[in-house]
């Protein structure tokens, strides 16, 4: 691969970004195949592809929870491919945030805990975390749920609690896969103006992976995968 430049302005870049499954078999599968794109700091994408089309791949190794066969990924001027795994993870948690279909909330946890738990994982004080945590709640709507576990909460109202986590940290950019995936049409609404809200208040990038042209269009700009591949990126 060619050295290609780094650009500064770009708060995330993938560069000639390749993942193949079961490489030099006879079932080898290109799930990424040389992919390239630029995303400014504060801007709102989405990926956009149907079912097996490399979006979900795509943004699993922008975020470092991949590896790529090959090629780099740039965030925030940071290589992530010369990163060892405590590294990445550690990286990760500062500066990152996710949101996925699935909520992902500890059971056990009520909602103020599952928010405080990245910040404390990253040695904050318990106090500050709290506090922190609760502020975050305040913003996404739901402070007044902060006690409650996740089993007592609706699904928009979990999906509320993810947002408060993913964004306790301040992260330089949220991941969101299918954020909306698990929720009615007035539950999905809500959350993905929250979310828009969020965006435009923070300035933090958001990457949003779905398969809803209608999602897809209330964000910044567009990038269309199919087998692998980019098949556009529109604004």
């Amino acid at each position: 691969m060619k050295n290609k430049k780094i650009h500064s302005d770009f708060i995330i870049q993938a560069i000639d970004a390749t993942k193949i499954y079961n490489a030099k078999t006879p079932i080898e599968f290109y799930a990424l195949d040389n992919v390239s794109i630029n995303i400014k700091e504060g801007e709102m994408v989405a990926v956009i592809g149907q079912s097996g089309s490399g979006k979900t791949t795509l943004l699993n190794c922008l975020s470092g929870i991949d590896k790529l066969s090959s090629g780099q990924i740039i965030v925030d001027g940071q290589d992530l491919g010369k990163m060892n795994d405590n590294k990445k993870t550690l990286y990760r948690a500062e500066n990152m945030g996710f949101i996925f279909q699935t909520f992902n909330l500890i059971p056990v946890l009520n909602a103020v805990e599952n928010v405080e738990l990245p910040l404390l994982m990253t040695h904050v004080k318990p106090k500050i975390a709290r506090e922190k945590a609760l502020q975050v709640l305040k913003s996404v709507g739901i402070e007044d749920k902060a006690k409650n576990l996740p089993s007592e909460l609706s699904g928009g109202q979990k999906q509320r609690v993810a947002i408060a986590r993913a964004l306790v940290s301040n992260p330089k950019v949220i991941w969101a896969d299918e954020p909306t995936g698990n929720l009615d049409r007035k539950n999905s609404e809500s959350v993905l103006d929250l979310i828009l809200s969020l965006n435009k208040e923070f300035k933090t990038t958001v990457v949003l992976v779905t398969h809803d042209q209608s999602i897809a269009e209330r964000c910044e700009r567009i990038i269309h995968v199919e087998s692998g591949k980019i098949l556009d990126m529109s604004s």
